[in-house]
Parts: structure tokens; sequence; C-alpha cells
């Protein structure tokens, strides 16, 4: 799958993986930040944002257009940062071919399978059951979006994959049946004997329960050297709660060479 994507900076290589519901303009702020030292690539994965849809959605098959999506940029040696479902998309690709990744960052991920989660499917059945032909802005999505989804960033979130089809006629970048009829393998598990021996950094948001200190042991068993960091006060949207905190975090870990604007 040839997916669309953003490139800033110049440098070795860094690709930016985002998360479910995301899309490459969310993580902007951090790839600026990084730019000075690296080109940096944020590609939309499948069905999200301007990359094409399919009805299959799972790690192996995102590991997969990651694998295309380097071959096609001869993009060598890596620095690969995941966030969410990015994260296991980054993992399951470390894992699958270990030699081609420098370092590897996860955000607020586990390798472990997860319950379902009540909000990832209220999203999608808010989304899905908007009828946007009724509705010829954005104003009056979010109108209707507001007694539906009281969570302020939440639905703000959500209002980012909106865009106009046509002049007056608005849809949703997003392939919401495919995410939908995939939700339980988006949940599930990485299931692999395979270790990733390079440099790991875990970060994970102060208030959010992504990773807890159960995985610990699971992590290392996976990658062996890795490092776990919290962001105090930061919720699962680390790159969004805080961005400076997180860029240090990033640059100490990257390099001592590796400088980064801490304002916004």
């Amino acid at each position: 799958m040839k997916l669309f994507y953003r490139s800033i900076g110049s440098g070795p290589p860094l690709i930016i993986l985002h998360g479910l519901f995301g899309q490459s303009d969310n993580w902007l702020t951090i790839a600026r930040r990084i730019a000075e030292r690296y080109t940096v690539f944020l590609p939309d994965m499948r069905n999200h944002g301007q990359s094409p849809h399919a009805p299959v959605h799972s790690y192996p098959a995102m590991s997969d257009d990651l694998w295309e999506f380097m071959e096609d940029l001869s993009i060598v040696d890596p620095v690969l940062i995941g966030h969410s479902m990015g994260g296991k998309t980054a993992m399951t690709f470390a894992l699958e071919h270990p030699g081609k990744v420098q370092k590897l960052v996860i955000i607020d991920i586990s390798p472990r399978k997860y319950p379902e989660r009540n909000i990832h499917t209220q999203v999608i059945t808010q989304m899905m059951s908007l009828e946007l032909d009724e509705l010829g802005t954005r104003t009056e999505v979010e109108k209707v979006l507001e007694k539906k989804v009281p969570d302020t960033r939440i639905r703000m979130f959500i209002l980012k994959n909106l865009y106009y089809k046509t002049p007056g006629k608005l849809g949703w970048r997003l392939n919401l049946e495919a995410i939908n009829n995939n939700l339980d393998q988006l949940f599930d598990g990485i299931h692999s004997n395979a270790r990733y021996s390079g440099p790991t950094l875990f970060v994970r948001g102060g208030n959010s329960d992504y990773i807890v200190d159960e995985d610990i042991p699971l992590i290392r068993s996976c990658f062996p050297d890795s490092v776990i960091q919290t962001i105090p006060g930061a919720s699962h949207w680390v790159h969004a709660d805080a961005p400076g905190p997180l860029c240090s975090v990033l640059g100490n870990f990257l390099g001592k060479e590796c400088t980064f604007q801490t304002s916004p």
C-alpha cells in the first residue's frame, strides 16, 4: 500500500507513526522540533488521513505497509517512533525486521492484549451515526457531536478527520467500517517469540493506564535493551499534553547532539 506522507528536516531518517483515529499532522509539533537533526517522515497509516482504504486493518498489515514505505523511499536504518496503534505497529515491525531499525521509541502502549475500551467503540458509533449529507458545515457537525461526545478534546480530535469531498459535502477521511470491523485485532497483543535487541524507549503518561508496572516483564522479554520513562501529568496523548517534556526525553534518548526547542 502506498501511504500518504509528509516529510520535513534534514539528516538521518526518523519515522513517526500516529495512533488510532489520528493522522500525520497530529505529530507536526514534535516533528518540527526534531527536524533540525533528522529527516522526519510522517505517514498516514492505512484507513487514516489521506492514505488508501482497505478492508484489512491489522498490525501485520500495517507493518508490511511500513516495509513498503521504507523500500519506496530508500529509507535505511531509521529511528522509529510510534504512538498507541502506531506504537504496536512499530513494535511488530522491529520484531519482524530487527536489523532494519536503529532505535525504537514507543509512546504509551505495551505489547500486551488490551480489553476493548468503550471510548473507541463510542467514538466510532457516534461518527458512523452522523448524517453528513444533511450537515453542510463543520460547525453543524460540531454542534451535533457536542451532545454525543461531551469531552472537548476527543471531539476536536474527531473533527480533524472531517474534509470536504466536494464543495458543501463533508466526509470522513477514516475508513470507519474497516476500523470498526477490526477493533478486536487492534486491541490484541503482539504474538511473537522474536526479540528486538536495539535501544528502545517506552514513554508513558503519568495519568495514563496504557503502560502499567505489570507490563514491564513482557516489555523486557521482547525488548531487552529498553528503558521506561514516565511524563508526569500527561494522559495517553503525551505528545499533545507535554510536547516540551516529551522532546526532552526524546533528545536524551536519541543523543546529546540532538537539541530540541522546549517552547510550543
